[in-house]
């Protein structure tokens, strides 16, 4: 094989080289001036050594190994790489096509559609609910004073089943004096009827007062509290129809109706109450003349009124502003007359209940108990449940 040789520079005569031979830069072999940089020149070197030592040891056979190797590492690389890209694609990056959602105009006009409609039906029930309802009930305030005697617990219950099938809103206002009793308190959580259990301080110097202090406190009891609502004093020993207590909600500021009752020998009834026209009020019904001096001839449980005059005269023009109360210093039978005189003026400021005032609607029996015989060895003063427990 033929060497490339030449005279060496004195630089580099101390320097031996293998086979022999010396072996400069060929820097004056490639650029014909000879006087490049050595930046320039600097990898030349290895790149000859390198073709020195192919041709020296033989390029056929190092070509060989290389495309051996080389073939070797490409079958390797595809059958290890063409799996995995298989694997790949299959599995780990398989993305999920991305396209726009389908549009129907359609189909999207019918479903507007039907949201507008179902908001539009669902704004209107609570009107049709409000129009099947009506407007809101008025309060009725019904007062009843008891005490303690025969046949109290049947009074108490038999008014307090006819209260229990008036529509609500209700309040039974029980008013007794000193004390408020045990017995009447468990009839009145019996009945289901929304009740306010009163007790009267003041003691009665006459047994006809006793009644007129219970109302007052019952009175004072919605003054003082403000109670809403049309006021109907309730004695426990009448007789009322359902169809009354409804009436009494159509009451603005004071209603009145006629009152069916025993004359005092109990062998006829006679009515007292107003002659209405419609329902204005232009007379009064009345037999006893004792009584024709009255004002207004009515019974204590033949009208009722609107509860706001009592905490609100300014609402309903009244001049003075003392407590409505029922007078204790009248002749019995004229506490309803002067008590009416205080809520109203005349009868136009009254409203004749159920027009023509011509249905009877609760009856005032005047039943004395003070004379009922007991079954001998029952004690009327004393209370059996407390003597048995004493004994």
């Amino acid at each position: 094989m033929a060497s490339i040789r030449r005279t060496l520079s004195p630089a580099y005569h101390h320097r031996s080289y293998q086979n022999g031979a010396g072996f400069s830069s060929p820097s004056h072999k490639f650029l014909p001036n000879g006087n490049s940089k050595h930046s320039s020149s600097r990898h030349l070197p290895l790149l000859f050594t390198a073709v020195n030592l192919v041709c020296r040891k033989g390029w056929r056979r190092s070509l060989c190994w290389c495309l051996f190797f080389f073939l070797i590492g490409f079958v390797f690389g595809i059958t290890l790489f063409g799996n995995m890209d298989t694997d790949i694609r299959a599995k780990d990056f398989a993305f999920p096509e991305l396209k726009p959602p389908h549009v129907d105009l359609r189909l999207d006009d019918q479903i507007v559609t039907s949201v507008s409609l179902g908001i539009h039906t669902r704004l209107q029930e609570p009107k049709e609910v409000d129009d099947l309802i009506g407007p809101p009930l008025k309060q009725l305030i019904v007062v009843t004073p008891t005490y303690n005697r025969g046949f109290q617990a049947y009074f108490l219950n038999r008014l307090g089943q006819v209260l229990r099938l008036v529509k609500p809103p209700l309040v039974w206002i029980v008013v007794e004096e000193k004390v408020a009793s045990f017995e009447t308190a468990e009839i009145l959580r019996r009945t289901g009827v929304m009740y306010r259990h009163v007790v009267c301080t003041r003691s009665p110097s006459e047994p006809k007062d006793r009644g007129v202090h219970q109302r007052n406190a019952a009175l004072e009891h919605i003054e003082r509290h403000k109670v809403d609502g049309i006021v109907f004093f309730a004695d426990d020993d009448n007789v009322y129809t359902v169809e009354l207590f409804e009436s009494l909600r159509t009451i603005r500021r004071f209603g009145t109706w006629p009152v069916a009752m025993l004359a005092p020998s109990k062998n006829k009834a006679i009515l007292e109450g107003p002659v209405c026209n419609g329902s204005q009020v232009i007379g009064w019904h009345t037999n006893e003349k004792s009584k024709r001096l009255r004002r207004f001839h009515v019974d204590m449980s033949g009208f009722a009124f609107n509860s706001s005059i009592l905490w609100d005269p300014k609402r309903w023009g009244r001049p003075y502003s003392n407590p409505i109360r029922q007078l204790d210093t009248v002749k019995e039978g004229f506490q309803e007359t002067t008590f009416i005189e205080q809520v109203v003026e005349d009868e136009s400021q009254m409203e004749g209940i159920i027009p023509g005032c011509s249905r009877i609607m609760n009856w005032h029996l005047h039943l004395d108990t003070s004379n009922l015989i007991y079954p001998k060895g029952w004690l009327l003063e004393k209370n059996l449940e407390i003597t048995l427990a004493i004994k």
